[in-house]
């Protein structure tokens, strides 16, 4: 029998760092590109032996996973199978018009397109990125919107995966672009209420939003709006919901501002609503003769809703609404002329309540034990149909619209599941975990209805856990081909997400941050005490943050799991915030603390950032992914972890590294090549439970 595949060899390239009195030696920084800027506009700039060493790696990790090919591949055909190739989103109505985006079979990318409202002919192509994308081994639209009086079409398109976009416009009575390209910019626009201007956001050499232009909208010179000069903040533009004003929204993850330009005078000087204050966050839109402002100011940790009758809403003008309660999580609010409609999570559950502008106000909500709901964003303002989408791990996804005055629910669409789907052979459950500090942590689990419950079926405990950000129960294709081959899939809501309030994301960061990766394995700990699994065969799965998550119990806990997938995984978390090159290490300070300048960060950080805390013993099957273009988890990341693993790793367990090298954060850009990287994860996770590495 032929000997098993070895390991790229990377070598050891001692590099020291004193910092607030403290040495690290990093072994492995020699893997980050000193040019890496560049290396985000142009992949093939890559240092030679950097690029030697994510070959190797990417041969290795093929060679260890050929045996994996077929099932990969049949996974890949059954997600496919599970996805309506033609399909098309539900028009969206603007005056003459109804929009929507369609697949045309085959195709990777959609047809943006219009035709009359409420006709069922004379479809014109707005955009078609298909074609757009051939040729091309990245293609990504951000932004893509018509203007107001539907004469331009604009949009935002990346073609490596660095996240710089180019925006262009284009009349849509003649099919010819208008004014030149807008380079290096964000992937977000808007056009102002007249159709007059383009707003948009220029990212500048290290890939952070920190300058807000206008143009004319048919072409012509870009005079610079606003100007950020704290780094640490992200931009944002837009326009409010009865079209009174443009907004420009400045932030990181616990501090925000808003700055007003009157659509009636779109080349005014933004003016700021309320300067910021570290720690206040605040959101606006304008409800047709007063402002409403979402906020957790004075102490209102899950948020609170204000209104403000003042042309411009300081603080000192908002007037007490919608109160704040603990535990009930105002997560944001749609406006429409007659009616506002509030978002809701209380206990990881979403609903929604509508109000009328006359007063009175009525839920929304329904009775699985674990769902999804969320508003659809419209085009009009007057209007009494508000659009949601409700799904669960069971039920596929339906578009509903709501009349917001009678309270009719007309199911616009369900998803297609081409290859058949019967919600009643599944089930969907709500667990709850306690976590070393009493806390409970729910977790949804999703089976076969006949999957037994003695601890023999593998399981995927998926986790994430930063930013505020809630895992939503919802549908997935991609998730039943491990389902339907007996496993069980498993979502933990850990602290770090907002998916128990706002209040949970605050206790599961900065020096918090430990209860993220404690509930996660309080979680695992209760699965298996319930017979859910057993330890040793469950398979964890995170990425981004939920990668770092990935390394940090990978590191406390080795023997609970049969195998770690890390996706684009954030796990050289001391290196990368203190480094004030990259783009997101100044926004993130507030989120994990700034180790350049705080000791008591530094030391924390260092306490539980994977890569510096492996250490020697027998780590479990691990799979970690990234991309070369990717400008938010840079690809040395994973690369180094790696490396660091093998080297002090006692057992035998394979840990392979796979970088896309055409794509960044969000891996392959079409909509199938994207399930052949999933389907990837997921037969590894099988091939790592099924010991398919052991040599006999």
């Amino acid at each position: 029998m032929s000997s098993p595949p070895k390991p790229p060899s990377a070598p050891k390239r001692p590099h020291r760092v004193e910092q607030l009195g403290r040495v690290r030696v990093d072994d492995y920084a020699w893997m980050k590109d000193d040019d890496w800027q560049q290396v985000l506009r142009d992949p093939k700039v890559l240092r030679a032996d950097v690029r030697d060493h994510l070959d190797a790696e990417n041969a290795y990790t093929r060679a260890m996973l050929a045996e994996t090919e077929a099932l990969q591949a049949k996974m890949f055909a059954e997600m496919k199978g599970r996805i309506k190739e033609d399909d098309s989103s539900v028009p969206s109505p603007d005056g003459p018009w109804d929009y929507y985006v369609r697949y045309d079979l085959g195709a990777q990318h959609p047809l943006h397109a219009r035709r009359p409202r409420g006709a069922g002919a004379g479809e014109v192509i707005l955009l078609d990125e298909e074609a757009l994308s051939k040729g091309k081994p990245f293609f990504q639209v951000g932004e893509a919107s018509h203007s107001p009086d539907h004469a331009l079409y604009a949009w935002a398109a990346d073609e490596q995966g660095s996240e710089y976009y180019t925006i262009r416009a284009k009349d849509l009575a003649t099919d010819q672009e208008v004014g030149a390209p807008i380079e290096s910019a964000y992937g977000a626009f808007t056009f102002s209420p007249d159709s007059q201007w383009l707003f948009w956001i220029w990212r500048d050499e290290n890939a952070r939003p920190s300058k807000v232009f206008r143009r004319p909208a048919r072409g012509g010179d870009d005079i610079l709006v606003y100007e950020e000069a704290d780094d640490g903040m992200f931009l944002g533009v837009g326009t409010t919901s009865d079209d009174s004003h443009i907004l420009i929204h400045v932030g990181n993850q616990e501090t925000t501002e808003v700055l007003l330009i009157p659509a009636s005078d779109p080349t005014a000087v933004p003016v700021v609503a309320e300067p910021r204050q570290v720690g206040v966050k605040y959101s606006l839109d304008h409800w047709t003769d007063r402002w409403v402002v979402h906020t957790n100011a004075d102490g209102a940790v899950d948020f609170k809703l204000s209104t403000s009758d003042a042309g411009v809403p300081a603080k000192a003008t908002w007037r007490a609404w919608i109160g704040h309660q603990p535990g009930r999580y105002i997560t944001g609010f749609a406006a429409f002329a007659g009616h506002l409609v509030r978002a809701e999570r209380v206990n990881a559950l979403d609903k929604l309540v509508v109000m009328a502008r006359d007063g009175g106000e009525h839920e929304v909500a329904f009775d699985e034990e674990a769902y999804a709901l969320n508003l659809e964003g419209g085009y009009e303002y007057d209007t009494t149909t508000a659009r949601f989408v409700y799904q669960s791990p069971t039920t596929p996804r339906q578009t509903f619209d709501y009349d917001l005055a009678s309270r009719a629910r007309t199911l616009r669409k369900t998803q297609e599941v081409p290859s058949g789907h019967d919600p009643a052979g599944y089930v969907a459950r709500r667990l709850y975990a306690k976590a070393p500090d009493g806390q409970e942590v729910p977790i949804t689990v999703l089976m076969r209805r006949d999957t037994p419950l003695d601890g023999t079926a593998p399981l995927l405990l998926y986790g994430y856990g930063s930013y505020g950000h809630a895992m939503e129960p919802s549908f997935s294709i991609r998730n039943l081909s491990l389902v339907d081959r007996g496993w069980i899939w498993a979502t933990a809501h850990i602290r770090g997400g907002s998916d128990k309030g706002w209040g949970w994301f605050l206790d599961g960061r900065k020096e918090k941050k430990p209860n993220t990766f404690s509930d996660f394995i309080a979680c695992a700990d209760h699965l298996v005490a319930e017979r859910y699994a057993t330890k040793g065969r469950i398979a964890a799965y995170g990425g981004s943050a939920g990668g770092m998550l990935m390394g940090a119990v990978a590191n406390l806990r080795p023997e609970l799991w049969g195998a770690i997938i890390a996706a684009v995984p954030f796990v050289d978390v001391l290196n990368t915030m203190s480094d004030t090159t990259l783009p997101l290490t100044p926004p993130e300070w507030p989120e994990w603390g700034n180790p350049l300048q705080d000791a008591a960060a530094y030391d924390l950080i260092a306490s539980y950032s994977p890569y510096d805390q492996v250490s020697a013993q027998a780590y479990p099957p691990v799979l970690a992914t990234g991309g070369l273009s990717d400008p938010r988890v840079t690809y040395w990341e994973p690369a180094k972890w790696v490396a660091r693993l093998r080297e002090f790793s006692t057992g035998d367990a394979p840990i392979l590294l796979k970088i896309n090298m055409e794509a960044g954060h969000g891996g392959a850009s079409g909509r199938f090549d994207f399930l052949k990287e999933i389907a990837l994860d997921y037969a590894f996770a099988v091939w790592a439970l099924g010991k398919g590495w052991k040599q006999p």
